[in-house]
Formats: C-alpha cells, sequence, structure tokens
C-alpha cells in the first residue's frame, strides 16, 4: 500500500514541477515561493481551526489535526526551516535552468538519503534494490554530459549547485520526516509546518525582497501559482501517510517519488520545447529503470 502511494505522489510531483517552472518563467522567484507557502497554509488552516473548535467533524477522518503542544511544534519549525531552505535553493534553480536537466538532477536525489537512511534507521537493502540505486547515480553523470551541449558545465554553474543544495537539503527533510512520522500525527506535521513557513516567508519577503523589489526581476501574477500549492500538498500529504504505515522505508518511498522525473521530462519536451531530448532521454530511461528495480526489490 505504501509503495503504491508513494508512486501516486510521484505522480502530483512531477506536475508540481510542472507549474513551478511555468510561474517562474520570467518572474521574481522569492514572491512567487511566498504566494505558494500562502496558498499551501489556506488549504490546511480550516483543518487546523475545525479540528480545534468542532472536533467532532473531523476526528474520524484522516483530514483531523489534533491539538499538541510546543514539544512537539518545535520539531515542526525545524521542518520548515529545512523545506523552505530546499525550496528557495531549488526555485532559483528551477528558474536558470531547463525542466530536463532540473527534473533528473532532483532524481538522484533518493541517493543522499539511502546513505542517510542506512546509517540512521539501519534500512537494508537487497540486490535489486542496489543495482535500481546505481542506476541513478550513473544517469547523474551521464547528465552532467547531457548539460554542457546546451554550454551548462556542472562544475562551474551557480545555478546547478542551487538544485544540487537543494536536492541535500530535501533529502535531510525526507530523513527527518521518517523521524518525524514515526512520533508524531502526520497531518500535524503537515498542517502546522506549513503555517510555519508562510511566517517565515513573509520575514524573507519584507527584509530581503521588499527593499530591492525594483532592481530586480519584477514579478507578475500567474494562475499557475495557485496549482503549485494544490498539487504541493496533494503530493505531501500522500506521501506523509505512505510514510505512516508501517513497513513503510523512506529510501525506497523517497526514490520512488522521485519518477515525477517522468511528468516533467515530457512537459519539458512538449510544452517547452527544451534542446538535446535524445541524451536527456538515456538519462532518463536509467532513472525509470532504477525505479523499476527498486519496485521489484521491494516486493521480494
Amino acid at each position: 500500500m505504501w509503495l503504491l502511494l508513494a508512486f501516486c505522489s510521484a505522480a502530483l510531483l512531477g506536475f508540481y514541477d510542472v507549474f513551478k517552472k511555468k510561474s517562474l518563467a520570467g518572474n521574481a522567484v522569492l514572491p512567487v515561493l511566498g504566494l505558494n507557502t500562502l496558498f499551501s497554509s489556506l488549504i490546511f488552516l480550516p483543518f487546523i481551526l475545525i479540528s480545534h473548535f468542532r472536533p467532532e467533524w473531523l476526528q474520524q477522518t484522516i483530514f483531523f489535526v489534533p491539538d499538541a503542544g510546543w514539544e512537539v511544534h518545535r520539531y515542526i519549525l525545524l521542518k520548515s526551516v529545512i523545506v523552505l531552505s530546499s525550496w528557495t535553493f531549488g526555485y532559483f534553480g528551477m528558474k536558470h535552468l531547463p525542466l530536463t536537466i532540473v527534473g533528473p538532477i532532483n532524481a538522484t536525489r533518493p541517493v543522499m538519503t539511502l546513505v542517510g537512511a542506512l546509517l540512521i534507521f539501519g534500512e537494508r537493502l537487497n540486490l535489486y534494490q542496489w543495482i535500481g540505486v546505481l542506476l541513478a547515480i550513473v544517469s547523474f553523470f551521464l547528465l552532467s554530459r547531457s548539460g554542457k551541449k546546451e554550454g551548462i558545465d556542472f562544475q562551474h554553474n551557480r545555478w546547478i549547485w542551487f538544485v544540487v543544495l537543494a536536492a541535500l537539503l530535501g533529502a535531510v527533510s525526507g530523513l527527518y520526516d521518517k523521524y518525524l512520522m514515526g512520533r508524531f500525527d502526520k497531518m500535524v506535521v503537515q498542517a502546522w509546518y506549513n503555517v510555519y513557513q508562510l511566517f517565515l516567508m513573509g520575514g524573507v519577503l519584507m527584509f530581503l525582497w521588499w527593499p530591492k523589489r525594483k532592481t530586480t526581476t519584477p514579478f507578475h501574477w500567474d494562475w499557475c501559482i495557485i496549482l503549485i500549492s494544490v498539487f504541493l500538498s496533494a503530493a505531501d500529504f500522500v506521501y506523509f501517510y505512505a510514510l505512516s504505515l508501517d513497513g513503510s522505508m523512506i529510501s525506497i518511498v523517497s526514490m520512488v517519488r522521485r519518477s515525477s522525473v517522468l511528468v516533467s521530462f515530457l512537459f519539458g519536451a512538449m510544452i517547452f520545447r527544451e534542446k538535446n531530448l535524445t541524451s536527456k532521454a538515456i538519462d532518463l530511461v536509467l532513472v525509470l529503470l532504477g525505479m523499476i528495480f527498486l519496485y521489484i526489490g521491494s516486493t521480494h
């Protein structure tokens, strides 16, 4: 069950990346990110309020948000800081790089998560799962060769490093999610980390973007900004639910979620008309083969 939920989350994440790329085209990054945190918070705020003032309405559903004290919220606040840092790097990288480059780089994120899962949670992979991980690693190095054809030097391009940093922080967040799901209610974590992100992002906008807004890329409204929040919230909801189930492995769930690259790659080719698709498609095939081996390994 948890594996199917991970694939569902992957599909939703793919559309999230597409709408994010569309919203960032020629747009100011920080306001787009700020609105994303606003709309995500508005999605979950009704559940928080109803659960507190009219708990009987939601108590028997998966949308109930139990009350929690500071001993819980301090962990969620840390989660918000990690995720918002990852998003900030990721949004800037997404704006300046082709979607067909960013997607496969993000697809290697679970390799970092895997190392952490092995060291922290004692998870063990079988032969099929190791083959899947190795294929993902190989795809990253091949992707760097594809990027050079577009004048993107992986070693000296700062936007590449932004995406890599976002992936690294995303891996840390994934490991932390496994820890949180083992201790706290999933809706408490998801609902409140979105609210905390809104306040953190408000500070960023007030002190970093607003004073310099006239000297940087101007902001313009795009309806896709709302869709970013909708698809991300849905993807995270399914993801947290998967992690809360007995037997779920963060190393596998994280890897499967990166198959979202298939959706973003197809849209990058068809909608954004990106280049060098043949060589990138080979990289993508390796990523997908890795997902297949992971799936086979998890069913043995």
